[in-house]
């Protein structure tokens, strides 16, 4: 990682790889503030619903480091919630989201600020999230957007329980628009994706339990076996994606655990898969959900099994549309020009929980480089990944102008009608 400079008094600041362009948005104090926040929160992840010492350090964040004042800051549960002041009382409200929780792996990264909690790290980049939420905060705080700007720092991420929390809370009732973004070591610190149309997958998972008559192994035909049928049924699944989904319609199958039997001389009754199902549009979703149950049920009709299907709808897949991305777009312009806009380039089949919100309101999630001079492409959720710290400014300086542009919009329309 290229090392952050050093602000007065110590701090770290803003490195040398953040373009100038948003080198000069962040005193050293406000740069050093962020950095060391950051730092703090990677060195003390917490997991999903469990991110309460978090939020006590993000809510004292969004006031000593951004500036905001206590009354406009407040706890939902393990969320935090702030609101940056607009320039014109009634104007149209915005949102942005930055995540918080952490994942259950051992950090090796080696970083002199690693996690100091056993089998806990961010290993997804919510400690720079969170982070450059604040960081925009502040930047928001200096220079306003027309209408008012909700911060969410939002936990459970990782689980698909947060952003349903925060819209159950009704802390976005009346928001116009959301917007967030996610780092990506696949692109360079000052690259933007900010495209419209499918960005991130459905994650729908599945468990599927053949029930048959267990028997000695010497006397299989005394039996209806399940493990010859679960065999059957992991081979043919495979033909649902490659059969039945168009072959221009991103999908995956993944059976990813079996479970059965005891010993290695008893057929067991029973057998148990469970899975994923990952797609991009909901046609193809509910098509992958209909066939994997059709094919289960009639692959334990020819073993002579029973099958027992439970499918769990998670979150859905994450569409950016096309107007709030043409504003963040704008956003990425302003502040970087346009070579820094770079398309995603590949179809995503991870999944967001930031989809909830899009259910719900307009928005754009975007992909913001967090790779260093020089630095590998490493993959997220591994427990050597770390974004570059350089990535914050950059996060906190496109929100804060999709916030004012987005904004500005809502305000026109608004003035037009």
């Amino acid at each position: 990682m290229t090392a952050p400079a050093q602000a007065q008094g110590g701090a770290p600041s803003a490195g040398t790889s953040v373009p100038a362009a948003i080198r000069s948005l962040f005193s050293g104090s406000l740069a050093g503030g962020l950095v060391q926040l950051r730092r703090a929160l990677h060195q003390h992840p917490e997991l999903s619903l469990a991110e309460t010492e978090t939020a006590r350090r993000l809510a004292t964040a969004l006031t000593d480091v951004a500036g905001l004042p206590r009354a406009d800051v407040r706890l939902v549960g393990t969320a935090v919630i702030g609101r940056v002041r607009g320039r014109q009382p009634g104007a149209p409200v915005v949102a942005l989201r930055g995540d918080i929780d952490a994942l259950p792996i051992q950090e090796a990264t080696g970083l002199p600020f690693a996690s100091q909690v056993p089998g806990v790290m961010h290993a997804c980049g919510h400690d720079v999230h969170a982070t450059w939420a604040v960081g925009a905060a502040a930047l928001l705080a200096a220079a306003p957007a027309p209408g008012d700007v909700v911060i969410v720092l939002q936990p459970a991420e990782e689980i698909d329980r947060g952003a349903a929390a925060v819209l159950d809370a009704g802390v976005l009732d009346g928001v116009a628009a959301i917007f967030g973004g996610h780092v990506d070591r696949r692109f360079a610190v000052g690259q933007v994706v900010a495209d419209d149309g499918p960005l991130a997958a459905s994650a729908d998972t599945f468990t599927i339990e053949l029930v048959g008559h267990g028997a000695h192994a010497a006397r299989p035909q005394e039996s209806a076996d399940p493990v010859v049928g679960a065999g059957a049924l992991i081979v043919a699944a495979q033909a649902i994606v490659a059969r039945r989904v168009h072959p221009a319609t991103p999908a995956v199958l993944t059976i990813a655990t079996l479970h059965a039997g005891t010993a290695n001389n008893i057929i067991p009754d029973r057998a148990v898969l469970t899975g994923t199902i990952r797609t991009v549009d909901p046609a193809t979703r509910r098509l992958v959900r209909e066939e994997l149950e059709r094919m289960a049920g009639a692959i334990a009709t020819a073993y002579r099994l029973e099958a027992r299907i439970t499918v769990e709808l998670g979150p859905p897949p994450l569409v950016n549309p096309h107007q709030p991305a043409e504003w963040a777009r704008q956003a990425v312009r302003t502040v970087l020009g346009d070579r820094a806009l770079a398309p995603l380039g590949i179809v995503n089949l991870a999944a967001e929980d930031f989809a909830r919100y899009l259910e719900r309101m307009p928005g754009c999630f975007l992909r913001i480089g967090a790779r260093e001079p020089g630095g590998d492409p490493i993959a997220a959720h591994s427990p050597h990944f770390t974004a570059a710290e350089e990535s914050i400014f950059v996060g906190a300086a496109v929100l804060a102008e999709t916030a004012r542009v987005s904004s500005q919009a809502y305000l026109a329309a608004q003035a037009a009608k």
